[in-house]
Formats: C-alpha cells, sequence, structure tokens
C-alpha cells in the first residue's frame, strides 16, 4: 500500500513536464496531470499491472477508478510525444551523446476472444510450433556505455487482405494451379506496414528528436538483413554501419561463382577467437569472415561465420561497413541480446504484460507509453543515478521494486505513527480497508445452491443390470430386466 506517490516518480515527472515545456509551451504538464501520472507510475511500479482497480485499492482510495480511467482517455497530455521526451531528458540528465540502436519485436499473448483489444491477430508460438491470440510490438532500444532503454515502440498488425491471399495461393499451389491462372499479390496497404518499415520508422523518429545524438550502428536479426532495409537505416541513422544476418543458403559471388554463404564458409574453415561478449566474460569461438559479394544485395558486404563451442551449425553475420574489424562487428552484434534483458524485464515488472486490458487503440498504446515511461523514471532512482555517476554496476529493474515496494510501505506506516492521532487514523484505515477491500462470493463453493439429488431412485431399481448365463454358448451376458 501506499499513500503517496514514490519520490523519485514526482521528481521524474516534474522534469518530464519541463522536457515538454522545453519543445512546446502548450505541451507541459498540469499540476493534475503530473500527480496523476506519478501516482501511476507509483501503482505500475507497486501492483505489477496496469489496473485502475488495483491503483484504487493500494493507493487506499486516494483516486477512483472512473477519476484515473478519465484522465488516461480524456485528459489532455501530449501522448505521442512522452517518450521522445523522456529520451532527451535521459540523455542531457546523464550526460550521453552515443549508442547503438536495436530493433526486435516482441509477441504479447491474449485471451482468445479479444473484440476490443487492438491489433490482436494469430501470432506463431517458437516455443511450441502452434499459434495463439495476440499483439506484436517493434520496439527500438537504445544501448549505450551507461544504460539500455526503449526509445520508441509500435504495434505491428498484418494485413488480413495480404494473409487472406497468402492462405489461398498456398492453396491453389498445392493443388497444382498454375501461378498465372492464381490471383495476383495485393497491392501494399499503408494502414498495415511490415515490420521492416516500422523498425525504420522508429529509427527515423529517434534521430529526427535527436540530431545530435550519435549512432554508431543499427543491430536487427535475420529478418531484417535485406538490402533495403540495411541500406535504408544506414540513411536514415546517419552511420556507415547495420549489422544483421544471412541465411545458410543465400548466394554470395566468389571468384565469379554462385556459391551459398555455407558453402563458402564449409570450404574456408575458421580459427579459435576470444570474444569479449557485451563487455564482459570472454568466450571462445570459431570465427571466420570476408568481404564478399551478396546477390540478393547487389553489393560487397562484410560477412562472418561465427560458431560457439559446442555448436555444429554456424550463424552468419553481414555487415554494411567494410572498414570494421571482424572482432569490431562481432562484439557490437552481441549487444542485440541486451534487448532481450529488456523485454524480459518490461514483462515481469513494469506492469503492462501482467494486466492491461485497456480496450481499442488508445488503450494499448497508452498503457506501453506509461510501462516504457516507468522503465526510463526507473534510471533515475537515487540509488541508479547514484551507479550510472560513480561508475559502479547499475541495478537491476526487479531489486528497485523490490526496494521501492519496502520504502513504499514504509512511508505508510510512518504517516500513520506521525499523525496527531495515530489510533484514531488507523481506525480509519481500517474501515477504508474494508471499503476497498470488500469479499466477493465464490461460485467454487456450493454452500448456497443446490447440488441436485445424487443417490439412487427406489422404483427404478427394476432397471438395475442383472447378469444371467446364455444356455447357447454358456457365457455370461448383460441384459436389462
Amino acid at each position: 500500500m501506499f499513500a503517496q506517490s514514490l519520490p523519485f516518480a514526482i521528481s521524474y515527472v516534474r522534469e518530464l513536464s519541463g522536457e515538454l515545456r522545453r519543445g512546446n509551451q502548450s505541451d507541459a504538464l498540469s499540476n493534475t496531470q503530473r500527480n496523476w501520472l506519478g501516482f501511476c507510475l507509483t501503482g505500475l511500479l507497486l501492483t505489477n499491472s496496469l489496473c485502475w482497480a488495483a491503483f484504487e485499492r493500494m493507493g487506499m482510495g486516494r483516486y477512483r477508478i472512473g477519476a484515473l480511467s478519465w484522465m488516461f482517455r480524456r485528459a489532455n497530455v501530449a501522448w505521442a510525444k512522452l517518450i521522445q521526451a523522456s529520451v532527451a531528458l535521459l540523455l542531457r540528465r546523464i550526460k550521453c551523446n552515443s549508442g547503438t540502436l536495436v530493433l526486435d519485436d516482441s509477441d504479447h499473448r491474449r485471451a482468445k476472444q479479444t473484440p476490443r483489444i487492438f491489433g490482436t491477430h494469430k501470432v506463431f508460438d517458437k516455443k511450441t510450433g502452434g499459434y495463439f491470440n495476440g499483439q506484436c510490438l517493434m520496439f527500438a532500444v537504445l544501448v549505450t556505455e551507461k544504460f539500455t532503454i526503449p526509445v520508441g515502440f509500435s504495434f505491428y498488425r498484418p494485413n488480413p487482405v495480404m494473409r487472406a491471399w497468402e492462405k489461398e495461393d498456398k492453396r491453389l499451389t498445392k493443388a497444382g494451379v498454375k501461378p498465372a491462372d492464381r490471383p495476383k499479390r495485393p497491392a501494399p496497404d499503408p494502414k498495415y506496414p511490415s515490420k521492416a518499415q516500422i523498425a525504420l520508422s522508429l529509427i527515423d523518429a529517434f534521430c529526427r528528436n535527436h540530431p545530435e545524438f550519435i549512432v554508431k550502428a543499427v543491430l536487427a536479426d535475420a529478418a531484417f538483413g535485406t538490402a533495403a532495409f540495411m541500406d535504408a537505416a544506414c540513411e536514415i541513422a546517419g552511420c556507415k554501419q547495420t549489422i544483421s544476418q544471412l541465411r545458410e543458403d543465400q548466394l554470395v559471388v566468389f571468384r565469379n561463382k554462385e556459391i551459398t554463404v555455407k558453402h563458402y564458409f564449409d570450404t574456408h574453415p575458421g580459427t579459435s577467437q576470444a570474444v569479449c561478449v557485451r563487455g564482459g566474460q570472454t568466450y571462445t569461438m570459431t570465427v571466420n569472415s570476408a568481404r564478399l559479394m551478396v546477390k540478393a544485395h547487389g553489393v560487397k558486404r562484410f560477412v562472418i561465420a561465427v560458431k560457439n563451442e559446442g555448436e555444429t551449425e554456424s550463424r552468419y553475420l553481414v555487415a554494411t561497413d567494410l572498414t570494421w574489424r571482424t572482432l569490431d562487428i562481432l562484439q557490437c552484434y552481441t549487444l542485440r541480446w541486451l534487448v532481450e534483458v529488456f523485454f524480459a524485464d518490461w514483462k515481469l515488472y513494469e506492469g503492462w504484460a501482467g494486466l492491461a486490458k485497456q480496450p481499442d487503440e488508445d488503450g494499448s498504446v497508452r498503457g506501453v507509453t506509461l510501462s516504457l515511461l516507468l522503465d526510463h523514471a526507473l534510471l533515475i532512482h537515487p540509488e541508479q543515478l547514484a551507479c550510472l555517476e560513480n561508475n559502479t554496476p547499475a541495478c537491476t529493474v526487479g531489486s528497485l521494486r523490490q526496494a521501492s515496494c519496502a520504502k513504499a510501505f514504509l512511508e505508510f506506516v510512518r504517516e500513520i505513527l506521525m499523525a496527531s492521532e495515530p489510533a484514531k487514523m488507523l481506525e480509519q484505515l481500517s474501515e477504508k480497508i474494508k471499503e476497498l477491500f470488500a469479499l466477493a462470493p465464490s461460485k467454487k463453493h456450493m454452500n448456497t445452491r443446490n447440488l441436485g439429488r445424487q443417490e439412487s431412485t427406489l422404483s427404478l431399481r427394476h432397471r438395475a443390470v442383472s447378469k444371467i448365463t446364455s444356455p447357447k454358448a454358456g457365457m455370461p451376458v448383460s441384459t436389462a430386466a
């Protein structure tokens, strides 16, 4: 429980409002909006959910459900500018001017029937090989020498017309229908951009809002290893280096012959190298590299084959800048794993993935925005800020949440003890708890309902099955009396 918003949340919201005012005077948050946002960030952290009812209970009725929901839906808040304003605040506060952008997507499972949840669709389950109904979010995560934070997001929605065409085209192909007799591929719909287009728009949004920031490299997985994406990412980010992956069957040109990248590196074995992973532990990997013409890209790329100890298959990295060293590219690409750490923290501790049922597009987009603002706010938590300023290891999100919960409870108890009449205040809180934490009737227990008659009926006993012996076969046969 908490009586007041946490001090670091109040301080963060005040500085965020100042950052919004720097961009546009009319975008600054009012006192009511600042109080509400600080309360929501505190509620997100302590309840680990985006649930107005939970906020009301844990906040001891300071805000009612209707008031919280109204502010979320109707308040004149510059939602579209909050994330970038917060990023600008952190970059200025922690004095950081260069870093690496990492792009990746994350799936979030929802219920089977979600008519009001924005962007839900059938998502492939990588763990089971099946499908589930859920949402897919595309993230841009900034990795610097001091911190790792999300700097943008967008919901991915597949084009239903394109999906229907792909399903029908697959069926006709299996039936042996010639391509000329099958329906033509529908034109792309701007309302449903691809993941690559969303990723490029996130890069563009970050670079436009922070033109002084130096992007050293852009990292993305194999789904973005196309020439169009890699060249566009370099152009938008103003850098020369984009690193992704190639499939093993992609063709490269070697001595005027086209061969697969797997075949090339199978005939050119690598050497063992000590690779420092994410600036920490050093691992021994089998590494080989070459500057090869990638046929699908139409230009020469820096291609690296890497294999960890104990692995039988190599992964093939591809980079646009031919002037980097092999180990520099490899060490830079290991930073892509940090986006998975962010996903784990975001889903476990920052509220939105736990319980967030706000309907429609505004509900989903604003809900994710609040959870990402909490991630940013934790970066200027006094303990975290001290670690960053003194160049000591930063704290995990889980430990910060535990410390914040303990501090909120301690402040709640202190407020009771410091009251002029503690006994009276405790009695008032007791009544408030009874009101907010009302016990709900259970449908599991049948003490107030008819369980039904569960015994035999005397008049129907003659219908019981009896066994007699068949005179012909001499075997027991079941008959009805």
